[in-house]
């Protein structure tokens, strides 16, 4: 049964036999998984009680194991300072994270998770992994090592872009 990308990519070969459609049938299906992938990513996060950004700060935080900069916070996520500071006001509120006062400059300041965030996001990372490998269960070890290796390849090119 072909995918929805392979019947536009028909059509287009009805009306316009003479054009190469084949970085449309890459790019369409990218985004096209990305609709598919989401959701199911996000109902794993919401059933840990946080949002999606809520996890990429906890879980930015768990993985580099020491304070961060709000600064670095939101380099290393994509979002913008204003959304970190607000997502990081509502991980204080719940006692998730910590503010570090900087005692050299005080209008600085490091976040860490507290042991009741590491309590919350190291499970919330499991089930998110668990998660992914299931929707990946489809694509053999070796196809998903492939996958991989093609768009990182792809990512090293043009992420620098973003």
């Amino acid at each position: 049964m072909p995918d929805h990308v392979a019947k536009l990519l028909q059509q287009w070969q009805v009306v316009r036999p003479e054009l190469d459609t084949s970085p449309m049938g890459i790019i369409g299906r990218i985004g096209r998984m990305e609709k598919c992938l989401m959701p199911a990513v996000e109902s794993v996060i919401q059933q840990h009680g946080m949002s999606r950004i809520e996890f990429d700060l906890m879980a930015t935080l768990r993985r580099a194991n020491a304070p961060l900069t709000p600064t670095e916070l939101y380099k290393t996520t994509m979002l913008s300072s204003g959304a970190v500071s607000s997502k990081l006001d509502t991980l204080v509120e719940r006692q998730w994270v910590e503010r570090l006062v900087n005692e050299q400059d005080r209008r600085s300041c490091r976040v860490v998770l507290t042991e009741l965030g590491r309590s919350v996001i190291d499970p919330a990372v499991d089930d998110h992994v668990e998660n992914q490998k299931k929707l990946l269960e489809s694509l053999s070890s070796e196809e998903q090592v492939l996958l991989a290796k093609l768009l990182g390849k792809w990512l090293a090119e043009h992420e620098q872009k973003l």
